[in-house]
């Protein structure tokens, strides 16, 4: 296959992620969607959707396949080192009260939604099982950290690790993957009806969850965009991502496996890191900044990070 052929064939598994992603910019902007839709949509989506979508996408595996352990570890630890780095980073060049914020922007991506969606269109149903179990690896480990880097730079506040407990335990997805395990592990299969029904709800999830991220980008904060928020954009989109994708395939990982890593860890900023930073008193306009960034370079940077490691023969 020559490289046009494999450009073209990579712009058919991004091109319709982002397309939607744009569908929702444009759709808030004429004014057929609000706020209040944002919201509610939002909520069914993280609420039930996209629980019932990991659910369905779990009990259907073939967990001897789906389940990889080296996987998550691996993604574990170059979570940790891409904060690391973030943070030594911040602590040489960004000012200190737009630290916190940075690094947050800078590790913190939107899995849940952009990288499963790509996870999906570019893999299936392998990719909707395999990323929707990295999916605990992905929230214990980012909330954590988030709350590290914010409560470090807010002197007055205390980190109220119980609190952060109780929201990680209480995550709808993280308890999706957990109803799943019974099911997984005795083999128990549901009626056709049921399976049928959940499917249709379960459809919604990525088109609504893309649409509102869309509907959420803010062209003034682009506009206001400054230093700190186009280095830690620069730094989520393309340093952190080359060289975490870079240390999988030199730990061994490679096709699908190196695939799913390079998507999750080259997914935009997350829209709740937006959430967490207002909860902490944070600079919420930065943190709009990155997430609008990261989110409009991501169709840029993705769509030719798929497309290199297919030319090379790495996915």
């Amino acid at each position: 296959m020559n490289p046009w052929d494999v450009f073209l064939g990579t712009l058919e598994i991004t091109l319709p992620v982002f397309a939607m992603v744009f569908i929702g910019l444009v759709l808030k902007r004429i004014g057929w969607i609000d706020q209040g839709f944002v919201a509610t949509a939002s909520a069914l989506v993280f609420k039930g959707t996209m629980p019932t979508l990991i659910f369905l996408s779990l009990i259907q595996a073939d967990i001897a396949t789906a389940f990889n352990p080296g996987l998550m570890m691996y993604f574990t630890l170059a979570t940790l080192a891409t904060f690391l780095v973030s943070w030594g980073w911040a602590i040489w060049r960004v000012p200190y009260a737009d630290r916190g914020v940075y690094v947050q922007g800078a590790f913190r991506g939107n899995c849940g939604i952009v990288g499963l969606a790509l996870a999906a269109s570019m893999y299936g149903d392998y990719g909707l099982s395999a990323g929707g179990l990295l999916l605990g690896v992905v929230i214990l480990s980012y909330n954590a950290l988030s709350v590290i880097i914010l409560s470090a730079y807010r002197p007055g506040r205390k980190m109220a690790w119980l609190s952060i407990a109780k929201h990680i335990a209480r995550n709808p997805l993280i308890l999706a993957v957990m109803a799943a395990l019974p099911f997984m592990m005795l083999d128990i299969a549901l009626p056709g009806w049921l399976m049928t029904s959940g499917e249709y709800f379960a459809s919604l999830t990525l088109p609504l969850a893309l649409i509102c991220i869309g509907a959420t980008l803010s062209v003034s904060a682009l506009r206001e965009s400054h230093g700190s928020a186009v280095g830690a954009s620069v730094m989520k989109m393309v340093i952190l991502p080359a060289l975490a994708t870079l240390g999988a395939w030199w730990t061994g990982f490679v096709d699908r496996e190196l695939g799913i890593l390079f998507l999750f860890f080259a997914s935009p900023t997350a829209a709740a890191s937006f959430v967490m930073v207002k909860a902490m008193g944070g600079d919420a306009r930065l943190s709009a900044n990155i997430i609008a960034l990261t989110t409009l370079m991501a169709s840029l940077t993705i769509t030719l990070g798929v497309f290199g490691l297919r030319v090379i023969g790495l996915i």
